[in-house]
């Protein structure tokens, strides 16, 4: 199946719990916190269920048309369509949507080359991947403790409840969970929500190491959102993306959820309620997308920091052109580094199947991690003062006088004051305004913190081989050999 952008907005009509502060949301879908990002999802799903894109978009398996982020690649072109259907759907938002509907389908796709890893569980994770691909769903996650959790002793000496979702009771029909997970990004705006681990868990962790998935209104399970950013929005031309990109973060809140067996893909297991995600290709898979959502969104602010260079005609001086020149080879870096998950593609985990190269995958999220803010600060520094000296907002031009004076004494010989504001206004929403602190924060620390991705790409790295390389010079230095 391919969901249009109706059925998807249809769909959120279903009584699910948002708390904005105190406030009930009863209508996610026509809400001012939510309504633009709701649209932004349902054209998402418009533009790939269109005939003219199915080529990129889908590929067929059991009859039917599915979305080509849920397909199990068996060869390097598999990972190509995969990758290409991922850039095309990312460039509709320019990198903006970290949690668009291709990422978690693309960890639940990774985990199904190898279902066996979950024992007891397997046949659940194969129905699961099923019950997605056929329904075309959008699914969010949530994978990590609340901060406070960390300390469990601190609540057994209050005698309170430890704030992390976990099991409190079972029986034939499932389990019953309550408490806590972070952070839910596009929840609100998704079907379902995955709860998992993705941080080791202490051997007698047992009660928090539960993984499994839910509809978003399922009842006990409530959505804290963050302070929404689209009602700051006056209008598109003021803040062109927060408008219609920011995607909501959110804690879920459990309480006394019963979630039945037949959506328990992890239980009693703390080793593999983490290990699911590195020991199948679900990391590979979903990583992928992120590496080249980002790699959309650099193009994005590389073209970006250009045209800011050039409204003012600095472009010509030698130092902003090296300056441009140096965003420029970052962004081929992370292009090649993308390009190379694909030609350096991996059979595994099991044979018959092949997974993008999990090396560079993990350093595609290093360079995220250490380069975004730089590029951010690039793209700042080439702004200059120009973005705190545009007319408060478009209403100027409401004004015949106003309006004349603004055409007149904004504008430069490169470019005229409409179009000047325009270009810092959206400069703006990306360097300046709480929707670029967002994802400031957001490109910082997505992938966890900067020494849990090192981490990973610790694990990975061939370290044998390198030090076969040391070892083989250190054998040919013998003591009492010939000196010259």
């Amino acid at each position: 199946m391919l969901k249009t952008g109706k059925e998807y907005v249809a769909g959120l009509k279903d009584g699910r719990v948002v708390y904005i502060g105190d406030q009930r949301i009863d209508d996610v879908t026509t809400h001012p916190a939510f309504r633009n990002a709701v649209n932004t999802i349902a054209e998402f799903y418009d533009l790939k269920a269109d005939p003219a894109n199915r080529a990129q978009m889908a590929y067929e398996e059991d009859g039917q048309l599915h979305s080509a982020y849920y397909l199990k690649a068996r060869n390097r072109d598999d990972l190509a369509k995969r990758s290409e259907c991922h850039r095309i759907l990312s460039q509709a938002s320019y990198g903006l949507l970290g949690r668009s509907p291709d990422y978690i389908a693309s960890f639940v796709t990774g985990m199904n080359l190898n279902p066996e890893l979950f024992g007891q569980f397997a046949d659940n994770v194969r129905a699961y991947y099923k019950f997605m691909r056929d329904k075309d769903i959008y699914a969010a996650h949530a994978i990590v403790s609340p901060q406070a959790a960390r300390d469990p002793a601190f609540y057994q000496r209050q005698n309170l409840p430890n704030p992390s979702c976990r099991v409190i009771s079972e029986d034939a029909d499932g389990v019953v969970v309550s408490g806590m997970k972070m952070l839910a990004t596009a929840s609100i705006l998704a079907d379902e929500i995955w709860i998992g681990n993705i941080l080791p868990l202490a051997p007698e962790a047992k009660a928090e190491s539960i993984t499994f998935a839910v509809p978003c209104n399922t009842p006990g399970l409530s959505l804290w959102s963050r302070k929404p950013l689209e009602p700051t929005a006056r209008s598109e031309f003021d803040a062109p993306l927060s408008w219609r990109f920011d995607e909501t973060d959110a804690m879920v809140m459990f309480d006394n959820v019963k979630v039945p067996w037949s959506r328990v893909f992890v239980h009693n297991d703390p080793a593999l309620s983490r290990g699911l995600y590195i020991e199948t290709a679900a990391h590979s898979y979903g990583n992928h997308h992120s590496n080249l959502r980002l790699l959309v969104k650099m193009q994005m602010l590389v073209g970006l920091a250009s045209r800011i260079a050039q409204a003012t005609g600095a472009d010509q001086v030698p130092a902003v052109r090296e300056t441009l020149g140096r965003l420029a080879s970052l962004e081929a870096l992370l292009e090649a580094t993308v390009a190379g998950q694909i030609h350096a593609a991996e059979e595994w985990p099991v044979p018959g199947y092949v997974t993008f190269n999990r090396r560079m995958m993990y350093a595609g999220l290093n360079w995220g991690v250490e380069n975004y803010s730089a590029v951010i600060d690039c793209v700042r520094e080439l702004c200059g003062g120009g973005v705190l000296q545009m007319p408060a907002d478009i209403s100027v031009m409401n004004n015949d006088e106003l309006a004349e004076r603004f055409k007149t004494y904004w504008q430069t010989p490169q470019m005229s004051a409409i179009d000047r504001m325009k270009l810092f206004k959206l400069a703006w929403d990306i360097v300046g305004s709480e929707f670029a602190g967002r994802h400031l924060q957001y490109e910082k620390f997505f992938p966890g913190a900067s020494f849990i991705v090192r981490n990973h790409n610790f694990r990975e790295a061939p370290w044998a081989k390198w030090h076969g390389v040391i070892d083989s010079i250190l054998e040919r230095m013998q003591p009492g050999g010939p000196i010259t």
